[in-house]
């Protein structure tokens, strides 16, 4: 599944728009237990397991909204956009990584 950022596909004349798709992945609170308790793994103030989970997370979010846009029949997704939520105030809480983008179906441009 072709996922991009900008609204056209170079080479692609967009044929059909399936609509919105959306994707999330949370990561839970255990995360920030496993990352304080191995402060070894914070290099140069940045938090190599930290980023691998979100990394994940993000991963999640995108196949689930690429799962969505192959349901609709869709063969690329575009517009497509990440955010990152805490819900919560505290370091024990989770954060939730949301995809979204617009479904579509593409023809080779002549």
């Amino acid at each position: 599944m072709l996922m991009l950022t900008s609204q056209m596909i170079e080479g692609k004349r967009i044929s059909r728009y399936h609509g919105i798709v959306t994707g999330d992945a949370l990561i839970g609170a255990n995360i920030y237990k496993d990352i304080f308790s191995g402060v070894r793994d914070v290099v140069g103030g940045r938090t190599s397991a930290y980023e691998r989970e979100l990394a994940r997370a993000r991963e999640l979010a995108m196949s689930s909204m690429a799962d969505a846009a192959e349901r609709l029949g869709a063969d690329a997704i575009i517009g497509v956009r990440l955010d990152y939520h805490n819900l919560g105030g505290t370091m024990g809480n989770t954060i939730l990584v949301s995809a979204t983008g617009t479904a579509v179906s593409t023809e080779d441009e002549e």
